[in-house]
């Protein structure tokens, strides 16, 4: 299973939120390359990147900062927050970028999604933040009405290979993720999924690799060094 470190990006700081609220920000970090740095000393291959502002507003604020960890970092990068142009998306993946992610464009605009998935194949991915059962969009602000595994459905039927997928609800809690629900994802889809939010401890990580999620996010639970790196690195092998 695969250990994605995290770097949350606002106002080129690296910072964390809790279940998604803007209000509750914590800044970690006003450099975010050598936050990064550490990561890949530590032994991380990869790194999940988000743009808050451009979640919010589908602008791309941060983007000479996701580029200089993209070329500098020694990490493989996925960036999502606001990436809803062709546009974007090509100048992420010319940046050196090796995924991005699609959220709010890949159920406002699905066929945006078809094309990207056309041209660039595994290195899109879809992040699917769920709150309560239901897909939320635009920054987890804006809850739909779409059920979260009929839309996972909708993904595989299209082709989508990776799916990024939140629980808002634990997000940034250190309470602990949804083990109930990977589990349900992983029996009904064939497509991998990324584990995101609440992830915190090593049974978190050896639970989610025995059910067979091909990888986790970690945020919080290392900036508040309630969990070690190279601790999650070893209990992913």
């Amino acid at each position: 299973m695969d250990i994605f470190p995290a770097i949350d990006l606002y106002k080129k700081k690296a910072v964390r939120l809790k279940r998604g609220d803007y209000s509750e920000m914590t800044v970690y970090s006003d450099d975010p390359i050598s936050v990064a740095r550490s990561f890949f000393e530590t032994g991380a291959e990869f790194l999940h990147t988000v743009d808050l502002e451009g979640a919010k507003d589908g602008t791309t604020p941060n983007f000479e900062i996701i580029k200089d960890l993209a070329l500098n970092s020694g990490l493989k990068v996925e960036i999502g927050g606001g990436i809803r142009d062709s546009r974007t998306v090509e100048r992420y993946l010319d940046a050196g970028v090796w995924r991005v992610i699609l959220g709010t464009a890949a159920i406002s605009d699905p066929e945006f999604l078809d094309e990207m998935l056309a041209r660039y194949g595994e290195r899109i991915a879809v992040g699917v933040d769920i709150k309560d059962g239901l897909v939320a969009v635009h920054g987890w602000r804006e809850v739909t009405g779409r059920e979260c595994f009929d839309f996972c459905r909708e993904l595989e039927n299209k082709g989508v290979s990776t799916v990024i997928c939140t629980d808002i609800s634990c997000d940034g809690m250190l309470g602990g993720t949804n083990i109930g629900l990977y589990r349900r994802l992983v029996r009904k889809f064939k497509m991998k999924f990324v584990a995101s939010g609440g992830v915190s401890t090593t049974d978190d990580i050896e639970t989610l690799k025995e059910m067979g999620i091909s990888g986790a996010i970690l945020g919080r639970a290392l900036y508040e060094k309630t969990l070690d790196l190279g601790d999650a690195l070893k209990a992913a092998k």
